[in-house]
């Protein structure tokens, strides 16, 4: 069986998340595919995952970090410049999970460094997580992917994966956190391309062949329309946004003219009803924050470009309604 090997020029994590499903979707999968990538700094969270609950999105768009969400399941995680992410495609008739892993491990054996499976998805050196790794199976195609942390910025991983515990009651998976390390600390002279070297070079010492390294690009998405359709959906808000999990943010305070008991159910990152308890004077208040809040976008800047339109509206209320907005925006920021 013919062997395929892909490496990206880029560093955007949706082009390289849509080039992992072109190479899925659309690439012949009578071969055995190794595609490698790495991103800029990026929160992956995986297909059933709420962004709100496992990350800090006001600091990550405040520093620029992506936010993306891939097809397959697992927790979330860091991506940056430090990390080398892998992607094999078998025919599903010849799919080898346990050759998937055994690649990665003769390839960090040839840079000196001693790795173990561990459990169904993981490998580590030692007691110290240094890959994980999730997989997809289709009809006629199975699909296995992973990140080895390389020299990954660990002080930013707990920077934007440590959200603030906002009073979320959500629906989904949440990730569970491990022991890390950086392959660095076991081979000081590793990086992204010798690491890529030594994996290409164990993916055909495996298979016995030998392959030409396709170099992808920009480019690329110009050539093949359904990878640039693909790419259109993994940066798309209502993708990495709106597949969130449905869940309930309920918040309370007192203003020193009344208690405000908030409660948000929102559906695909849309905020579908809104309740609120309250004992204010003004019962015209409470109504208009409900039917302000209600069918917009979970989103600090949809809410309060509404709730400036609706002190705007009715300038009486300005004052107890921008109490409401900051108090509201703060609870999101976490």
């Amino acid at each position: 069986m013919k062997l395929r090997i892909l490496k990206s020029a880029v560093t955007n994590p949706w082009f390289n998340l849509a080039t992992e499903d072109w190479i899925f979707q659309a690439l012949d999968p009578d071969s055995h595919t190794l595609f490698l990538w790495r991103n800029s700094e990026t929160v992956v969270i995986g297909r059933s995952q709420n962004p709100w609950v496992e990350c800090k999105i006001d600091k990550m768009e405040a520093d620029e970090v992506f936010l993306a969400r891939r097809q397959s399941g697992g927790g979330a995680v860091f991506h940056d410049l430090g990390n080398t992410n892998f992607t094999f495609l078998s025919p599903k008739a010849d799919y080898d999970q346990a050759a998937n892993f055994t690649i990665i491990i003769n390839a960090l054996k040839k840079l000196g460094i001693d790795a173990d499976l561990s459990g169904r998805n993981d490998m580590q050196v030692g007691d110290k997580k240094i890959s994980g790794s999730a997989f997809k199976h289709a009809a006629d195609r199975s699909f296995h992917h992973g990140t080895l942390l390389v020299n990954a910025n660990m002080q930013k991983l707990g920077d934007y994966l440590n959200p603030h515990p906002l009073k979320l009651k959500a629906k989904g998976i949440k990730s569970v956190r491990a022991r890390v390390a950086n392959l660095v600390e076991f081979n000081e002279s590793i990086n992204h391309e010798t690491l890529s070297e030594a994996i290409i070079e164990a993916f055909c010492e495996y298979y016995g062949d030998t392959a030409p390294v396709e170099e992808l690009d920009e480019a690329s998405l110009a050539k093949q329309p359904t990878l640039n359709k693909y790419y259109q959906q993994m940066a798309d808000w209502d993708w990495r946004f709106g597949k969130t999990p449905e869940f309930t943010h309920h918040i309370e305070t007192r203003f020193d003219w009344g208690i405000i008991d908030l409660h948000l159910d929102v559906k695909q990152a849309v905020i579908r009803d809104v309740v609120i308890f309250s004992d204010a004077l003004n019962v015209e208040l409470i109504e208009l924050l409900k039917n302000t809040l209600t069918d917009i976008k979970y989103n600090q800047v949809d809410i309060k470009t509404k709730l400036d339109e609706l002190g705007r509206a009715h300038p009486e209320l300005a004052a107890q309604i921008d109490d409401v907005s900051v108090w509201l925006l703060g609870e999101m920021e976490g």
